[in-house]
């Protein structure tokens, strides 16, 4: 079998991995650098602190993340379906769908990512109250996290694998949560004074996860695969499973086009 390309998709989500790579690295160095030059703190921070007076790190975290967030606000085909599945527009009911119940994933592996993400991030906002991390740890946590972001969705993903089991992205429960996830850092400072700057990050990711949480709780359809047939693998063009080395679904994945083979021939010799 031929090898199969890349999808614009990948393409697209392979660029935002390398100007997110790009940012985290400039980011580190740059403070790496700075404490090497024996550089003082300007109000306990470096990132935060001023370069000519302007917070160079969090403006581009603003104009960059700021961006993305917006789009998420409003139904685009530039977009993974993982993130557009809860608009209208992307919504194709399912035969006999309004006689079907979506089939949601478990609401206690929800809770257990939420759980653990709560838990993980804890320590991190105990060691800065410590005085142990600072702010500037914070803000390369959160940019170390919009890179595992991509990473997830292009090749392996521990939610996916090991708590919540879902198919893939296009049908996952939580794919909205990137977000807010990864400003869940920066939520500490709010605590100590800092740039107003990171409160327009934290704003918008919260944004982001009530429009998805009210709008899945209103349109479960939406999500679902047995009722909206968007999410079918038959359907889907973004084809994102293929650079994924860890899949658990793929065995699952095999039996379904299979039932979906054995379903059309059916149907034909009904007909």
């Amino acid at each position: 079998m031929a090898k199969q390309g890349w999808t614009k998709m990948s393409k697209s989500l392979l660029m935002k991995l390398i100007y997110r790579g790009v940012l985290f690295i400039s980011a580190l160095v740059y403070y790496i650098v700075f404490l090497v030059l024996g550089g003082s703190y300007k109000n306990g921070s470096i990132l935060f602190g001023d370069i000519d007076t302007v917070p160079v790190f969090l403006v581009l975290m603003v104009l960059i993340f700021g961006s993305e967030m917006v789009l998420r606000f409003f139904p685009t085909k530039h977009e993974p379906i993982g993130n557009q599945k809860m608009f209208k527009a992307h919504y194709i009911p399912s035969k006999n769908a309004e006689r079907k119940s979506p089939l949601k994933q478990s609401p206690k592996r929800t809770l257990l990512v939420f759980g653990a993400w709560a838990a993980l991030n804890s320590v991190f906002g105990i060691l800065y109250f410590l005085d142990i991390l600072s702010a500037d740890i914070l803000v390369l946590i959160s940019l170390a996290y919009s890179v595992c972001d991509i990473i997830c969705i292009m090749f392996f993903c521990p939610f996916q694998a090991w708590l919540m089991k879902n198919k893939c992205c296009a049908t996952c429960r939580i794919y909205n949560w990137d977000y807010p996830m990864m400003f869940t850092p920066l939520i500490f400072l709010v605590f100590n004074p800092a740039p107003v700057l990171h409160y327009v990050l934290i704003a918008l990711s919260v944004a982001v996860l009530l429009i998805w949480e009210i709008t899945y709780a209103r349109h479960p359809e939406r999500f679902t695969e047995n009722t909206n047939e968007r999410l079918e693998c038959r359907n889907c063009t973004e084809k994102l499973c293929r650079h994924n080395k860890f899949y658990p679904c793929k065995a699952a994945l095999t039996r379904l086009v299979q039932a979906k083979q054995e379903e059309a021939k059916e149907e034909k010799i009904n007909v």
